[in-house]
């Protein structure tokens, strides 16, 4: 009877209803679609390292853990790594920022595919010039590139020579020595990538290497890729805490204003429940079951937003933002709308529980 009674109350009140359920559902669109992206774009990018083919990375002194400084690290050392037992082959990239998260990347490329196994053309071929450029398939699709077109990046003009499927380190290449001149960076380079005869000796080429190079990075592959979590980009899990900190006022409101009009509009319905032996606690228990439905179904909502947004992000933009499907954020972001909902129900339900029958049965 009690759920019924809910049930009518909420179809009684159908835009309303709706709206709030709206309203909750963006709430919960907002955190999964930022906790979708932090992860996603993390998740591409450590994919993309792995598809590098390298076993030992090498950043230099001072470089963050992610992000990448401009070049310093002395390109000779790639001589001192090439002499270092079971290293077959050691070659390095430039990585200059164009704008947003992307990057331009210069690399050795022969040597770079014979560590990664080679690259999959989808169109085009290698480069054959200086100002050749090769882009990945979303990067293209992103920019509706195509081969054999002229594109201007850093003030200069590239011709596309090939598209490459995505997934091996970068979404746009160029000839390394091309990149260090433009940047003034000759005889420079922003990380170097070891490949071992054997994955096995990994750890004792990095011991020896960390030996004889102490202020500089050196990662296994699995440790490397191991690093691009949350926690380890600077203030990403506070920009998602104050996106969450923002969904829970967004609901609170919206609860908050929908049941504080619903209390005012419904002071002689309230009446008649009293007089018909209702207590404060029944009077609450409808308010808070309503608010319970309303989260529910703008969390279902919500879930149902994140799907289009990731579709959206994964269309229109594939090379900038990379989304996530969260599904082990789902209960946590309706716990989350949930406990915004009922702040927001509390002083509504208290108002009418405490309201006295015969009042509210004589209020116009």
């Amino acid at each position: 009877m009690l759920n019924k009674l809910v049930l009518e109350n909420l179809k009684h009140r159908p835009v309303r209803t709706a709206l709030s359920i709206l309203a909750i559902g963006v709430e919960v669109t907002m955190m999964l679609t930022v906790v979708g992206l932090s992860e996603g774009m993390l998740e591409d990018s450590a994919r993309r390292a792995r598809g590098a083919g390298a076993d030992i990375w090498v950043r230099p002194p001072g470089s963050a853990v992610i992000g990448l400084s401009s070049a310093p690290m002395p390109e000779k050392i790639l001589e001192f790594f090439r002499k270092q037992p079971h290293v077959v082959i050691a070659t390095g990239s430039v990585a200059h920022p164009i704008g947003g998260v992307n990057t331009v990347t210069g690399l050795d490329f022969e040597e770079f595919s014979r560590m990664c196994g080679g690259f999959k053309f989808l169109e085009g071929g290698p480069f054959q010039g200086p100002d050749d450029i090769i882009v990945d398939e979303r990067y293209a699709r992103q920019e509706n590139i195509r081969v054999g077109q002229t594109i201007r990046i850093m003030n200069r003009d590239w011709y596309v020579r090939g598209v490459v499927e995505p997934g091996k380190l970068a979404r746009l290449i160029v000839p390394l020595r091309t990149l260090q001149e433009l940047t003034g960076n000759t005889g420079k380079l922003t990380q170097a990538y070891l490949k071992l005869d054997d994955p096995a000796n990994t750890q004792k080429v990095i011991d020896s290497l960390k030996a004889q190079l102490k202020d500089y990075q050196i990662y296994s592959i699995e440790e490397f890729t191991s690093l691009f979590s949350v926690s380890n980009v600077p203030g990403l899990r506070a920009f998602i805490h104050v996106i969450i900190g923002l969904s829970v006022v967004v609901g609170f409101l919206v609860v908050f204003l929908s049941l504080y009009t619903a209390v005012l509009e419904r002071t002689r319905e309230v009446g008649i429940l009293k007089s018909l032996g209702a207590s404060p606690a029944y009077i609450l228990n409808i308010l808070l079951r309503e608010t319970a439905l309303l989260t529910l179904a703008g969390s279902l909502l919500g879930i149902v937003l994140s799907f289009g947004t990731r579709w959206a992000v994964m269309t229109f933009i594939p090379a900038s933002l990379t989304q996530k499907t969260v599904p082990e954020w789902w209960p946590i972001a309706t716990g989350i709308a949930l406990a915004g909902a009922l702040i927001g129900a509390a002083y509504p339900g208290w108002k009418a529980a405490r309201q006295d029958a015969i009042e509210a049965l004589a209020y116009e």
